[in-house]
């Protein structure tokens, strides 16, 4: 498959699957670590679990691996910059980055949506740069009603406010439809 699709249009293919954008961080006691992943999703309800895909390249990676616990903070429409800054290699990400300690001392980014803390379940090898890393969810976050950050065919992008309440009703899936 890969010999006719091709890797950039692969890219390009999947481009137009809308994600929204994280910063997985963690603390290995001396400083806090973390890095931009839009491949993040839910996994399973009952037990809590997450998974990111981390690239096998990624300097974060061994220390969010090394410490055994992450946190996922859900990126706020305003906060682009701040998904720039930490998917780029820049040594103090955090130089500017107003957190918190999550209860795994893990950063908890302000102005974020949400986030969840995590200890680290699995590690898949995926294809031929990724992890698939697998955490169980042992704390999470309120919630935000912000709009979140998106990233669209090589683009960020936020949602629009949806101004026929009943249309978005009806559209939407059963409960039985998603995770």
């Amino acid at each position: 498959m890969t010999a006719v699709l091709g890797p950039s249009r692969f890219r390009a293919v999947l481009g137009h699957f809308c994600t929204g954008v994280t910063i997985v961080t963690s603390h290995d006691g001396a400083a806090p670590v973390g890095f931009a992943c839009q491949s993040f999703a839910a996994l399973s309800l009952d037990p809590p679990l997450a998974l990111f895909c981390a690239a096998r390249t990624s300097r974060t990676w061994p220390i969010l691996a090394a410490t055994g616990r992450f946190t996922v903070n859900v990126l706020a429409e305003h906060q682009r910059d701040l998904s720039a800054t930490f998917g780029a290699r820049v040594d103090d990400k955090f130089a500017t980055v107003a957190w918190h300690p999550a209860p795994s001392g893990a950063p908890l980014i302000h102005g974020a949506l949400t986030w969840i803390d995590c200890a680290l379940e699995t590690v898949h090898p995926a294809g031929d740069h990724h992890h698939v890393v697998i955490g169980r969810v042992t704390a999470r976050g309120d919630t935000s009603d912000a709009r979140p950050l998106l990233f669209h065919r090589g683009q960020y992008t936020v949602t629009e406010p949806v101004l026929d309440p009943l249309a978005a009703l009806l559209s939407w899936p059963r409960p039985d439809d998603w995770l």
